[in-house]
């Protein structure tokens, strides 16, 4: 007969047999748990040192992706963009001059101003320039137009002078040609002008008095020689130090400003207008 065998009890495998190894119980199982922690957080405390003093962890760009550009492109930079803003200088324009009305009475008292001197080389012409518009201002010598341009200054300067009495500072106007030089000088300094036309208007063309956002002179005396029917008149333009001119072609005002019947008959002026230009000569 077969002998019977007892059942037994299993036993825990010796280290080494080359079994597996079953978890320890009681507090080795404790200790063994604890050990697992420990190294657990070493590890993920030396990750995050290492990623601190390295480089930046790179990220996936999901559009770089989908674009084509596969692979983890570098985090994204915060650029800052400065704005310059221009400066602006505003300067104020200059305004043009408004000129005074023309005297009612020719020959009322005009107290004497000189405000400087007019040169007209090419006639042999060097007078005082006077300041007004009655005959006892211009019988002294050319008379300034007050209001208009002040010599040198933007607008229109407009001077009148006689042609056959007392000085005749203006007897020869019309021997003037386009480029001939006339010279004023006053405290300010001296302002030199070139002739740009020679015309003749009726006497009660006040329009060549007329104001613009130019650099311009008018000469004004009687004609004919004797007559007080028209007036001659020669426009001015303004040079620069070096000879040339202050203004463009295309900014000054026509030559023949103040022909007009039907515009040049008026004048806008600071108050009430005299209906036509003083007699030079009376």
């Amino acid at each position: 007969m077969v002998p019977s065998q007892q059942p037994t009890a299993p036993t825990a495998a010796e280290p080494g047999a080359g079994g597996p190894t079953a978890p320890p119980h009681g507090p080795r199982r404790f200790a063994y748990v604890l050990a697992l922690f420990v190294v657990a957080l070493l590890a993920a405390t030396f990750a995050v040192g290492a990623t601190r003093s390295g480089d930046a962890v790179p990220f996936t760009d999901a559009l770089a992706v989908s674009a084509g550009r596969i692979g983890a492109q570098p985090l994204p930079t915060t650029t800052t963009t400065t704005t310059t803003v221009p400066s602006i200088t505003i300067t104020a324009l200059e305004a043009i001059p408004v000129p005074d009305p023309l005297p009612t009475n020719p020959y009322e008292a005009t107290p004497e101003v000189v405000l400087g001197t007019i040169e007209i080389p090419a006639l042999g012409v060097a007078e005082n320039l006077q300041s007004g518009m009655t005959l006892t201002a211009i019988n002294r010598g050319p008379g300034h137009w007050p209001g208009t341009a002040e010599p040198g200054g933007l607008g229109n300067m407009v001077v009148a002078g006689h042609r056959t009495t007392y000085s005749r500072p203006f007897a020869d106007l019309d021997q003037l040609v386009a480029g001939d030089r006339v010279i004023f000088t006053t405290d300010e300094g001296v302002a030199t002008y070139e002739v740009r036309g020679v015309i003749i208007v009726p006497e009660s063309h006040v329009g060549i008095a007329a104001q613009s956002n130019a650099h311009t002179a008018t000469l004004f005396a009687c004609h004919p020689k004797g007559s007080a029917t028209h007036r001659i008149v020669a426009k001015l333009r303004l040079l620069n130090a070096d000879g040339t001119p202050v203004d463009p072609d295309e900014a000054l005002p026509p030559i023949e400003q103040g022909s007009d019947p039907a515009t040049d008959t008026t004048l806008v002026v600071r108050d009430t207008s005299a209906a036509t230009l003083p007699a030079t000569d009376g």
